[in-house]
């Protein structure tokens, strides 16, 4: 016999008990056979993200690619023109997984606090090891690979400094230096000669420019930031209010000292009032 024949009639008037979940808050009445959405309903939208996931995948895949792509430039002193051309390969493919990451996990709502810290650290790995391997093999002034470096990991510094106030998100300069970055080192990694190697070095000069240029652009965001963000605002109300208690109390202190009479109103030692008129 089906369960619905012995199952209890309702009382007059009672809704029928919901099928599945808790009953909406907002008083309506739930529909026969409806459930309620899980947790694991809504990857991104609902819930935390699992840090497993392709985003974070493709970035895990670029930092295995650095010490690759190491080994690749620095094999046989890099005088062998296969492998150089394989180095450059493998760097952009890397730097195309920089892309590719980022687009996951913007469309699919995979972004988590490991991707936040893993995406600029292989980033930084990547050009680092490009631009000291080249460094290593005499083909790039180490001056270039200091100053770029140093932009790069004082940029990343100051974001996590500057977070509490808010984030500074990159600018289309930022864009364009990284993928002037990327083009120069491609061609360095390239056996280039004549032309082709005056063209890598044009192109790298201007990298370091836009690297130059585009870090102090970020020091004076990261400064306004700082200076018109609702957490200095907050700090600056407090200090003054501190001000204001402050001197506040050391007027009082003085008036007791110089034994100036309390203002009308204020209270005696002996619980009487100050009323101005005499005693009787």
């Amino acid at each position: 016999m089906p369960d619905e024949v012995l199952s209890p009639l309702p009382a007059p008037g009672a809704h029928p008990p919901p099928t599945g979940g808790q009953p909406p808050v907002d008083g309506s009445v739930p529909v026969a056979g409806s459930v309620p959405p899980g947790p694991g309903v809504g990857e991104g939208s609902r819930g935390r993200v699992s840090p497993w996931n392709a985003a974070n995948a493709v970035t895990l895949l670029r930092l295995v690619l650095v010490p690759v792509f190491g080994w690749l430039l620095l094999h046989e002193g890099g005088e062998t023109s296969g492998w150089r051309t394989a180095a450059a390969v493998v760097f952009a493919v890397a730097v195309v997984t920089d892309r590719v990451d980022g687009d996951l996990a913007r469309r699919r709502g995979l972004v988590t606090d490991l991707g936040k810290i893993a995406d600029p650290l292989a980033d930084k790995a990547l050009v680092g090891t490009a631009l000291v391997g080249l460094s290593v093999l005499d083909e790039l002034a180490w001056w270039v690979t200091v100053i770029v470096l140093v932009r790069e990991i004082g940029i990343t510094l100051m974001r996590l400094v500057v977070i509490r106030h808010g984030i500074m998100p990159a600018g289309r300069g930022g864009k364009v230096k990284t993928a002037a970055q990327a083009l120069a080192i491609t061609l360095f990694l390239l056996p280039l000669v004549g032309v082709g190697h005056l063209v890598a070095v044009w192109v790298m000069a201007l990298a370091v420019l836009l690297t130059v240029g585009t870090g102090i652009d970020y020091v004076a965001q990261a400064w306004r930031l700082r200076q018109t963000s609702e957490r200095t605002r907050r700090k600056r109300a407090a200090r003054a209010a501190a001000r204001a208690a402050s001197r506040q109390a050391m007027a009082t202190d003085g008036r007791q000292v110089t034994g100036e009479p309390p203002a009308s109103g204020d209270r005696l030692p002996s619980g009487d009032r100050v009323t101005g008129e005499p005693g009787g």
